[in-house]
């Protein structure tokens, strides 16, 4: 669910004093864009974009399982089949991603 490889590499890229705050931007960023997913859900190419910009971010961040889901959502968008975007599991993929992401970012950290 969680890359914590990608999470240690973006650590030593940015140093831990920015870190925190890269972590607090990418939370809202996602959870703004989550908010109205379901409202885009009728316009396959805004579909498409907002699930492009969800995937980058959870790539950014080490969420692995809902950048794939992202991504199957964007391709599935970008096939026209809109309709078939499972957006309550892409909301179920975050908060999970998140709270185990929480739960074990200080262990994390702590062993690199």
């Amino acid at each position: 669910m969680i890359d914590w490889q990608r999470i240690h590499e973006l650590h030593s890229e940015i140093g831990a004093d920015d870190f925190q705050e890269v972590v607090d931007l990418f939370l809202s960023e996602v959870e703004d864009s989550l908010g109205d997913l379901a409202s885009v859900t009728i316009n396959a190419q805004l579909l498409q974009e907002r699930l492009h910009f969800l995937k980058g971010s959870a790539l950014n961040l080490g969420f692995s399982e809902m950048a794939r889901l992202c991504q199957a959502g964007e391709l599935a968008a970008a096939a026209g089949q809109h309709q078939t975007v499972k957006v309550a599991k892409v909301h179920e993929v975050f908060a999970e991603s998140r709270t185990a992401f929480l739960r074990d970012l200080a262990a994390q950290l702590t062993v690199s």
